[in-house]
Order: structure tokens, then sequence, then C-alpha cells
């Protein structure tokens, strides 16, 4: 609620995996005015940054490691979180706005049909 007590839009960006496309969560999406959804460009992982943070807990605390049991990844990884969290920083973009729209909507290197 904002200082007058009203409702305040929440937006959500989303990356067009089905699940979030499901009539259900359509539905729930309508009943639920103040949700406006936003989905990022299909083949544009890099502009969810949720996913670049599951690229750096991989590679820096993930990869190359040898875990003898889920007790000592799930130990790796709170570790790896609490440090982040202590040092959290916000993400800086390195691509102006004019810029990640060409990068978004470029076309295809390969040919998808071999």
């Amino acid at each position: 609620m904002d200082e007058d007590g009203q409702p305040v839009e929440l937006h959500l960006v989303m990356d067009n995996y089905a699940a979030h496309k499901h009539a259900k969560v359509k539905k729930w999406i309508a009943d639920h005015p103040r949700f406006k959804v936003h989905f990022t460009p299909t083949h544009a992982s890099w502009t969810n940054l949720v996913e670049v943070w599951f690229g750096l807990l991989e590679r820096q605390a993930v990869r190359r490691g040898v875990f003898k049991s889920a007790k000592e990844l799930n130990s790796k990884l709170r570790d790896y979180i609490e440090g982040w969290n202590k040092r959290a920083h916000p993400f800086v973009w390195t691509k102006s706005a004019d810029e990640i729209p060409k990068r978004a909507n470029r076309p295809t290197a390969s040919n998808p049909r071999y």
C-alpha cells in the first residue's frame, strides 16, 4: 500500500518459460490487476538478472567442485550466498538502453533446421 493506503502496482519481469503463460497463471494475473507482467525477449536470458546471478553462482561456487554429499553442496551454496549478501551491490548494465534492443533482436547466426 502507498502512503494513501492505495494498492501499489507490482511489476513482474519473467522469462518466456511456458509455466509463466499457463492458463491458471493468466487467470490469476487477470484476477489481480495490481500485478503487471513483462516478459523478457525470447533468447535473451542475459537480460534476466536472476539468470546472471545463477551463472555467477555456478561459475564461482559449483563448477569444478567435488561434493561428497548433498549436505556438503548445500553448505557450499549457503557460504557463497552469505558472502554475496555481505558484499552485495547493484548490477551495473554495460549496455545502454539503445544497445540492448539491438542485441536482443539480432538475427540468429545458425540455421535451426539443421
